[in-house]
């Protein structure tokens, strides 16, 4: 359904916003690249080059192969780039067959918001960061030297014009808490939260130093909700849906602290948008709604090892020297929850579908409609 000018008006006036709308009802965005921040729940590649191969049946499901996704099919990252009708992005850490002329993905499993010996790759956001601007510097430098006229800059490298034009995403932040949780309490682990937001606000301001001006910030998604850490925590409070109630508060804390940053940061950094993006309720929604939405239960998952669950998708082990390999489940669609950690390509589907219309944004807009405002 269409909104009009006059709507958004009072919205963005209700925001502290002061936005000049063009066109919003009718012309897309066209976006010209995408440049994604974050860890596995956007990683296309990254870990599996720079680490290892993700073995299927990742990715099976939809690229009949192998992907680097740890999904059996296609991430949130994916359904964004599809509906601005760009290519999947290819990741930067990924050398093998490399096209960065609509963007290129940063994000890599594992990864933090913050630099720590204890998160599970050493890629944090601050790394993710310098590998832009690296990569950024050596584009247009390689553009100045040949006045684009090679191959290279034709085709394959991004347009120097298009990095201020570009949408820069990020989904992180998982990893902070769920490492934290597992060492620390509730109360500590809260505690460390504005020095996660600073963090991020620092990342967020050397990309917009660099010329960034429209980014799309996903919050934490419901992490005590995650089947795997059900698993191993199995004596801690359950809220009313079965969710760890002490992370599922901490992972609230941490998005009121992160939406407060971003409406200070859509008032100080002039000729920008930040949108933020409240993924946690959409996923949240899934676990409550499970059944509703042909779900099997919400804390099962569809991948499985042939003794118990959990040992990740697609790894052999050896235990007493007998080799063990997970499979995954006959329907995936079935399924919330891929492996325990990730999402199934459905549920990935369903979460997109809401940050796409713009039903859990704020600015409320659709994906292609962002890029439609600029701040006086």
């Amino acid at each position: 359904m269409a909104t009009s000018k006059v709507t958004l008006g009072i919205i963005f006036s209700l925001l502290g916003l002061t936005v000049t709308l063009s066109a919003v009802s009718s012309n897309s965005c066209n976006f010209p690249a995408v440049y994604n921040f974050g860890d596995s729940n956007s990683d296309t590649g990254a870990i599996s080059a720079a680490i290892g191969e993700v073995p299927p049946p990742n990715g099976v499901a939809f690229f009949g192969r192998s992907a680097g996704r740890h999904s059996d099919g296609r991430l949130i990252i994916d359904f964004i780039t599809e509906n601005l009708t760009l290519p999947y992005l290819t990741p930067f850490l990924d050398s093998v067959g490399a096209n960065y002329r609509h963007g290129a993905n940063f994000a890599t499993g594992g990864s933090c918001i913050r630099p720590t010996v204890s998160c599970f790759s050493q890629f944090h956001l601050g790394t993710q960061v310098s590998q832009f601007i690296h990569f950024k510097t050596r584009t247009l430098s390689l553009y100045n030297q040949t006045k684009g006229k090679t191959p290279l800059c034709k085709g394959v490298l991004s347009r120097p014009k298009d990095f201020s034009k570009a949408l820069y995403t990020f989904d992180i932040g998982q990893n902070d808490l769920a490492i934290g949780f597992q060492t620390t309490t509730e109360e500590q682990l809260k505690a460390t939260i504005p020095t996660i937001i600073e963090n991020f606000t620092i990342a967020l301001k050397l990309l917009y130093k660099e010329g960034a001006r429209f980014f799309s910030i996903h919050n934490t998604g419901p992490t005590g909700c995650l089947p795997y850490l059900l698993k191993s925590f199995p004596a801690t409070p359950r809220d009313q849906y079965g969710c760890l109630k002490p992370l599922n508060n901490v992972a609230v804390e941490f998005n009121k602290q992160l939406k407060n940053k971003i409406t200070e940061l859509n008032k100080e950094l002039p000729s920008s948008l930040f949108t933020y993006v409240d993924v946690f309720t959409a996923k949240y929604n899934l676990i409550i709604k499970a059944k509703s939405l042909g779900f099997v239960d919400p804390f099962d998952y569809c991948c499985v090892g042939a003794v118990g669950r959990g040992m990740g998708c697609g790894k052999t082990i050896f235990p007493n020297g007998t080799e063990l390999y997970s499979t995954s489940c006959k329907n995936p669609t079935n399924f919330i929850s891929w492996d325990g950690i990730h999402y199934t390509e459905t549920a990935n589907m369903l979460v997109a579908k809401q940050i796409l219309d713009g039903s859990i944004s704020n600015p409320p807009l659709p994906t292609q409609k962002v890029c439609k405002l600029t701040k006086n």
